[in-house]
């Protein structure tokens, strides 16, 4: 989808109730999912525009309510959260021409984020995202999926099998597929353990981030942290989406596509400092059953990726972006091997969990 020109941009922004004369504008940041843009003003506030990949986030009206409930609720509180503003026609927080959608939310000045993973940030990532789910643990309001069964090992289970059924890319008759296969199957009732919970009625769901990542905490110039950031998979969760998706790529040793998976290993000294700030954030609610689950989370998360890239592989590439033809095989090995060095890990990730 093409970027609109400046003066189109700046037409868009004008339809969000800004305060003052909007003076530039110009791209900010890197993400890969929505086109964000810095609008400078001679107010008092410089805002973010941002176009939402309505590909992806295909209820728009859902994943705004999300945001604002979650928003005015920590704000409430009296905690820093993001600012949406409201369009002038519609008093919504987003504006579509029926094709594309967008958003304003206030820039926060003197912040910053940062993409340093090691023990320090890991233990501000666990405690900050803890304590961002404690403040949505009493939120009154009724939360959607913004994408339905999002870390769903349930399904990601099924959508392999369909695609071993079907093998549209002819690939099952490669034997390198069937080891994988093979090697993946044995661990897949253990990794649907959370849904089984679920329907047991012994496993809650939460609001979670679902995209925990320290690049979306914004720091202030001493270090502190002012809030969490890029809000869209806001949604109800397991806790084991916001534990085990940070560990699979802050705690493996190499990128998730490095094809030396004799490089691969579980750092536990991540593991260590982000399970102690996860559960100091969020002690005020954590049940047994969630918390003696973490170490099984910390293993979901490779597994379940190690599955939906080996699904698309057989798949012949559909899903995901590749730079190669082995790529989304590269990538099985690789969270194939995380997995495996995590489950190794689990007596000392319990150890760690009942001593936090």
């Amino acid at each position: 989808m093409n970027t609109p020109d400046t003066q189109k941009l700046i037409q868009i922004a004008e339809c969000f109730a800004l305060e003052g004369k909007i003076t530039g504008i110009k791209p900010l940041g890197n993400g890969l999912i929505n086109d964000t843009f810095l609008v400078s003003t001679d107010g008092p506030d410089n805002y973010v525009l941002q176009r939402i990949n309505n590909a992806i986030f295909r209820d728009v009206e859902l994943l705004q309510h999300n945001i604002e409930c979650a928003t005015a609720h920590i704000r409430k509180k009296g905690r820093k959260t993001l600012t949406f503003l409201p369009c002038k026609q519609s008093g919504k927080t987003y504006w579509t021409d029926g094709q594309t959608y967008w958003r304003v939310s206030v820039f926060i000045k003197d912040s910053y984020t940062y993409e340093t993973i090691d023990p320090k940030y890991s233990y501000l990532a666990g405690k900050t995202f803890g304590d961002f789910e404690a403040l949505l643990a009493d939120i009154p309001d009724t939360l959607g999926e913004t994408i339905p069964d999002f870390h769903n090992m349930e399904l990601r289970a099924r959508q392999l099998h369909e695609a071993v059924e079907a093998d549209a890319a002819g690939r099952m008759a490669e034997p390198e597929v069937k080891e994988i296969l093979a090697a993946l199957l044995p661990f897949e009732e253990e990794m649907c353990k959370a849904e089984v919970l679920y329907r047991q009625g012994i496993l809650p769901k939460r609001i979670c981030h679902c995209d925990t990542k320290v690049n979306n905490m914004l720091f202030d110039a001493e270090g502190n942290i002012v809030c969490v950031i890029d809000l869209d998979t806001l949604m109800p969760s397991f806790v084991f989406s916001d534990f085990g998706d940070f560990l699979r790529s802050a705690a493996n040793t190499v990128a998730e596509d490095d094809p030396d998976t004799a490089k691969v290993d579980f750092k536990m000294d991540i593991f260590e400092a982000f399970a102690k700030g996860y559960i100091e954030g969020t002690k005020s609610f954590l049940t047994p059953i969630e918390k003696e689950n973490l170490p099984y989370a910390a293993c979901l998360f490779p597994y379940m990726q190690a599955v939906r890239f080996f699904t698309d592989y057989i798949n012949g590439d559909t899903y995901y972006k590749i730079k190669y033809p082995e790529h989304n095989l590269v990538r099985t090995r690789n969270q194939l091997a995380l997995f495996r060095a995590a489950y190794a890990k689990v007596p000392q990730m319990k150890a760690i969990i009942e001593g936090a």
